[in-house]
């Protein structure tokens, strides 16, 4: 089965000068040109445009992309490394999109918000001077060299501490714990030290995370359902956002006494 160009151009959603550019620079000749001068498509060559396109979106210049459809390489190993790419790809904007809702709670709910947590998914020296002018060129400094320092496997080791903290504040809720009991405050005392590890925390470094920061915190996981699945969905959410109220209730009190 053949296609003309501009049937082409219509499904792909490019232009049909971009593929007559592509035929100039032998980076997608047609399957053959007919008498009147129009080229047609084949099922070869609309499987090549498919991964010029997915290449493009990946971020690479025709040049690069013309080197790799023209090696030896596997088509069908090209074709699955592309699947990989554009899943880690999906799953990088997610995180993206996640750390944008996180940006939106800390304004309505008036919290702080860890760069860590601001740009996950991102090349966050892109926003440097964004960070810089709002949270201050000390708490990006100090936040941008302590994850730097890490190694990828201090990285994943945080990354897996954090999630068993989230895994036990989840069980505890499902088990309809007291957000008073002895085994809930022990959980909110990890919580603050946890938050304490990270520089640039409100603070951090003194043992004691803020009050407001930690009551902004819990106000945060109730509100935005990302939080909340983290901590088992809305149940986990609102135990730990009433465990860390009495902890910062019975902290203060203890350092005001």
């Amino acid at each position: 089965m053949i296609w003309t160009i501009a049937e082409v151009a219509s499904s792909a959603g490019v232009s049909s000068r971009t593929l007559r550019h592509y035929d100039a620079i032998g980076l997608l000749k047609p399957a053959g040109v007919a008498a009147n001068g129009y080229r047609f498509y084949g099922e070869v060559e609309l499987l090549r445009l498919q991964q010029i396109l997915a290449f493009k979106e990946l971020g690479l210049g025709l040049g690069d992309i013309a080197a790799i459809l023209d090696s030896d390489a596997d088509p069908i190993a090209r074709l699955e490394q592309l699947s990989v790419d554009f899943a880690e790809n999906i799953e990088r904007l997610n995180r993206q999109r996640d750390s944008i809702h996180r940006a939106i709670n800390a304004y309505r709910m008036g919290g702080a918000l860890m760069p860590v947590e601001l740009f996950d998914g991102f090349d966050h020296t892109e926003y440097q001077q964004e960070v810089e002018e709002r949270w201050g060129k000390e708490s990006y400094a100090n936040g941008d060299a302590w994850w730097r320092s890490k190694s990828e496997a201090e990285q994943a080791a945080w990354q897996e501490t954090s999630g068993e903290l989230a895994s036990a504040w989840a069980q505890a809720a499902a088990r309809d714990v007291d957000p008073m009991s002895q085994e809930a405050q022990a959980l909110a005392e990890r919580q603050n030290s946890w938050l304490c590890s990270i520089p640039g925390t409100p603070g951090g470094g003194t043992g004691f995370a803020d009050s407001e920061y930690l009551l902004g915190l819990g106000q945060m996981y109730v509100a935005d359902e990302r939080f909340a699945e983290n901590y088992g969905g809305k149940q986990g959410a609102e135990f730990i956002a009433a465990s860390l109220r009495c902890y910062v209730q019975t902290r203060d009190g203890r350092r005001q006494d």
